[in-house]
């Protein structure tokens, strides 16, 4: 990677600080908004950040493992230019959870404002959270977030540092459309209601091969679920680039990862456009929340219904302006992770309006097997109790085991960068999806952030609204006709966040169930890690590269065995 460099002036004010002023020897940080901004009284997390790395900037080296680089946060309100805020020995950070201590050397610092707007949400509630700005909530990337090139100093004991954050993210381009992939964007009744200002759904649209020729077909509808999609992945006209340097991709440890990707979308449009190719819509959701760079794809206390909006609002604009068939029978679900419990999810909430869900790797569909965690019986998230002794519960692993987090670490990260489940992560949105709405207005917590102990009455709600296995238990005497032959789920046994342990429970209810049978499908692969989805075949980093194509045989099976009489299974073959 192409090396850094950094300015000291004229964003840095560095002076030692006597025990006179403070009594400490710990360093102190201010961080001050640039007069030339003419910024006034702004909201959000402001967000300190500090690397021994300078091969990146600092925003950019934020995770939750082992490479993480130091970050602390704090609330700010009514900010304006001219005016600081203090980081101190008090400041809540990670992996250091304080400045307290912080070793002397040479650090690479960069400030931060992640800025949050006021909502008036129809519930009665005030609430400020940050916007999405095209960019899938992304702190590091958000256009209007307020940030400095990163400075370098030697930092030594007592020290104070001023940061002058002066630099917007600009605004992002939005994708044009093309002969194959069209953009649209929609604004939600529903969601514009609850959330007390203008609220808009998008999807990035595949056409089949004909379509302008054959005004007269009209198509089933593929939906993809996932995380936020800039644009419609994996689908490329043109052969890989021949000048294209290698990229090594460290967590499939592949060389020249970034070819492969450009071979595989290569070879989806090739297969796109065979004569005999079923002929599908294929669409690609935008749906961000103020929580995250998706809505989960349900309604939500938290959230507004976005899974109505999606069904009801979204789903036939799409269909109606792209001839879509417009009945249950046609549509299908599928995604990996966050998308594979989307799919199923939508499925089970929404029996009659899709045909059936591949879900790859889901995120927990059994609370019992909340990743290591049994929300319901369990009284700690971060700890194993001992008698004498605890043992931190594992976050993450690697095919071998080998653990590079913990559930209280990637929590910790996650209240730095924001509180109120704010931060824009992973466990953050579970609360925010399944959570009841607080008092407050924000999402109760399933448990306390900095202890781990779980709040049962929470875990009660999420049981009865949100923990899938349950559900379909609970409610299969009328579900059970409805979703027969249309679940499959996909996981490998050594998922490296542990999501495999649900699919089990999950599997145990379903065989075990034959009123009806549910007469689907679940598998496993052995050793895969996540995101594995139903491939034996093919390793892992190449079978992620083929959701849009894997599947088709099977919903093509699915559409002869059940689609209704007098359906139309011609027009859209060309037939």
């Amino acid at each position: 990677m192409r090396r850094l460099f950094f300015f000291l002036i004229p964003i840095i004010v560095f002076s030692s600080c006597d025990n006179k002023t403070r009594n400490t020897t710990d360093p102190v940080f201010e961080v001050v908004l640039a007069d030339s901004l003419n910024v006034k009284g702004v909201d959000g997390r402001l967000l300190l950040m500090l690397s021994t790395d300078d091969t990146s900037e600092p925003r950019f080296q934020i995770s939750d493992n082992t490479q993480s680089q130091l970050i602390f946060g704090m609330n700010v309100e009514d900010l304006s230019a001219g005016e600081k805020r203090r980081f101190d020995a008090e400041a809540l950070g990670y992996p250091l959870e304080t400045l307290s201590g912080l070793p002397e050397g040479t650090y690479h610092i960069q400030a931060l404002l992640h800025v949050y707007e006021t909502f008036q949400l129809a519930t009665g509630h005030t609430v400020k959270l940050p916007m999405d700005n095209g960019e899938g909530q992304q702190w590091n990337t958000s256009p209007g977030n307020i940030y400095n090139l990163p400075v370098t100093i030697d930092l030594k004991k007592g020290d104070q540092v001023t940061i002058t954050i002066d630099r917007v993210i600009p605004e992002i381009t939005p994708p044009e459309d093309t002969e194959w992939i069209k953009h649209i964007r929609i604004k939600s009744e529903m969601l514009s209601e609850f959330w007390g200002r203008d609220m808009y759904l998008g999807a990035h649209v595949l056409l089949p091969k004909g379509f302008e020729e054959h005004p007269e077909a009209k198509y089933p509808l593929m939906v993809f679920h996932g995380h936020f999609p800039k644009d419609f992945g994996g689908f490329r006209t043109t052969p890989p680039d021949p000048n294209l340097e290698p990229e090594y991709s460290e967590r499939f440890d592949v060389e020249g990862y970034n070819i492969i990707q450009q071979e595989e979308a290569y070879n989806f449009y090739r297969r796109w456009i065979e004569p005999d190719f079923p002929r599908f819509l294929i669409i690609q959701i935008q749906h961000p929340t103020p929580y995250y760079d998706d809505s989960y794809a349900l309604n939500s206390a938290n959230q507004g219904p976005y899974g109505d909006a999606i069904t009801h609002e979204l789903i036939p604009y799409i269909e109606k302006e792209f001839r879509g068939m417009g009945e249950g029978w046609s549509r299908f679900l599928y995604g990996g992770s966050t998308g594979g419990w989307e799919a199923l999810a939508v499925q089970v909430k929404y029996p009659d309006e899709y045909n059936g869900c591949f879900a790859a790797c889901p995120d927990p569909i059994d609370f019992r097997a909340y990743c290591l965690t049994d929300i319901y019986e369990d009284e700690n998230a971060y700890y194993y109790p001992g008698e004498h002794t605890r043992l931190e519960v594992p976050g993450h692993r690697d095919y071998l085991g080998q653990i590079s987090s913990t559930v209280k670490d990637i929590n910790q990260l996650e209240l730095v960068l924001g509180d109120h489940s704010r931060s824009g992560q992973q466990w953050d949105i579970w609360e925010a999806t399944y959570s009841p709405q607080g008092d407050d207005g924000y999402p109760q917590r399933i448990w306390d952030k900095r202890t781990g102990v779980i709040d049962r009455e929470v875990a009660n709600y999420w049981k009865e609204n949100y923990d899938l296995r349950y559900i379909l238990e609970r409610d299969w005497n009328k579900l059970g006709e409805k979703l027969k032959g249309k679940i499959h789920i996909y996981c490998g046994d050594m998922d490296n966040y542990y999501l495999n342990n649900a699919v089990y429970l999950m599997e145990d209810f379903l065989e075990s169930t034959t009123d009806p049978y549910y007469d689907g499908e679940v598998d496993y692969g052995d050793r895969a890690e996540h995101c594995w989805n139903g491939d034996h075949e093919n390793p892992n980093y190449i079978s992620r590269l083929r959701y849009n194509t894997m599947y088709v045989p099977k919903i093509m099976k699915r559409i002869e065995e059940s689609a209704p009489a007098g359906a139309d299974l011609r027009s859209w073959r060309y037939e």
